[in-house]
């Protein structure tokens, strides 16, 4: 965390002058920051969401010390003890600074060749996909069970879902949020509804959070955090998301040969977990994805996310990187190889983003770091000032469909 004291002890210096509530997200901090800064003037607690908080404010202030009116561009701010989700106005930059958010992230060195190298080994041993037809109420529209290979070889499930007969159409790719799977047949309809052939791509060793699943992941992990964010973390090659990214660009390579699909009109989408992979599918298939669509999505800005988000899926890393205390440096290293504010750089689609500015499990500025990083000459992103993690809901999709059938050809 050194890396972080210097913007740190800015952030706190700005906060005591104006009056302010720093809100420090990372559940470690408080030891940390004893260690690193003066908080002679700090008072410490612990807010109903379980936050470390820490308020600063001159020695003559009222008690309470904290004016929420104004705040520090780096910070988040909690509203205290709030029982409505809904009254937390959490946001980590105001709109005007997140459009011109542009973090130094620093590449890996031999990150191309990383994915390159991964992708061949994977291509090697892949094995033809299968299409099965799925028993289920959908009649008006088809639904096959989708069987194929991903990383080494492993056996991945998934969903197609068309209109009736074979005549050539567009695709939409879908990922799936952290810890769901691809769910029942029949669960996602509404891309087919639309016209579109709709793959849905299970999510190996998850689908038991909130949606089910049955793609195992058969590999290993040294000493992790429950959950898969820190599973392998000290090494690329052994993390769990060089795995899950590599079965999403071994889907892309399928659904170019699957019957029925225009395979120049393929499109990737998903929210949160499902938005980082269609960005990774989108950076690691070049040409082969036409647009990418992602919501909300998760694994962006990842070193300034892990120390300033204050829910899950990242406090995972936060929480392992408490107790691995030597191994930061490693970690943070394996990270940058799977960051969708890196690998953006080298996506030239067509993107329609979202972002939601209450957002406290993908703070908006990651979103906003993936968006800038994007090398496309036809991008655009929907901000929604309002929402939390469920971003724009049935709302965006309506917009999203809109936004591909003009890019396709459909409207």
């Amino acid at each position: 965390m050194d890396e972080f004291v210097p913007e740190l002890r800015d952030m706190i210096e700005r906060s005591r002058s104006n009056e302010i509530e720093l809100a420090i997200t990372n559940p470690c901090f408080e030891a940390w920051l004893s260690m690193h800064v003066d908080s002679s003037a700090a008072k410490l607690d612990r807010h109903q969401r379980g936050i470390a908080a820490c308020r600063y404010a001159p020695a003559d202030s009222a008690e309470d010390g904290a004016l929420i009116g104004r705040r520090p561009v780096f910070a988040t701010v909690e509203r205290g003890h709030q029982e409505d989700p809904m009254a937390v106005n959490f946001t980590d930059m105001p709109l005007e600074l997140l459009h011109e958010y542009r973090p130094e992230l620093r590449e890996p060195e031999g990150l191309d060749a990383f994915w390159a190298d991964t992708l061949a080994e994977a291509r090697a041993v892949a094995r033809p996909a299968t299409l099965a037809p799925a028993a289920g109420p959908v009649r008006a529209l088809s639904v096959q069970d989708l069987t194929f290979t991903g990383f080494a070889g492993d056996e991945i499930r998934g969903w197609v879902v068309r209109p009736h007969g074979d005549a050539p159409l567009p695709a939409v790719v879908e990922f799936i949020g952290y810890g769901g799977g691809r769910g029942l047949a029949g669960d996602k309809i509404a891309w087919a509804a639309a016209g579109y052939v709709h793959v849905v791509m299970d999510t190996r060793g998850q689908g038991s959070g909130w949606s089910i699943g049955d793609t195992p992941d058969p590999h290993g992990s040294a000493a992790a955090h429950p959950g898969v964010m820190t599973r392998g973390i000290r090494d690329p090659r052994d993390y769990y998301y060089r795995r899950l990214y590599t079965d999403a660009a071994c889907l892309i390579d399928v659904v170019r040969e699957l019957p029925g699909v225009d395979a120049t009109r393929i499109a990737v989408t998903g929210g949160s977990q499902g938005g980082a992979l269609a960005i990774a599918a989108a950076a690691l298939s070049g040409d082969a994805v036409a647009a990418l669509m992602p919501d909300v999505p998760f694994l962006c800005d990842i070193p300034n996310a892990i120390v300033r988000t204050p829910s899950p899926p990242f406090t995972e890393i936060t929480r392992w990187l408490s107790i691995h205390r030597d191994d930061t440096a490693a970690a943070l290293h394996t990270l940058s190889h799977i960051d969708g504010a890196i690998l953006a750089r080298r996506i030239t689609a067509p993107a329609f983003f979202s972002v939601a500015l209450m957002d406290d499990i993908v703070l908006p500025s990651g979103v906003f770091a993936a968006f800038h990083a994007l090398a496309s000459e036809d991008a655009a992103i929907e901000v929604y000032p309002y929402n939390g993690h469920e971003g724009g809901g049935t709302r965006h999709w309506a917009r999203q469909v809109a936004w591909l059938d003009t890019r396709f050809g459909l409207s």
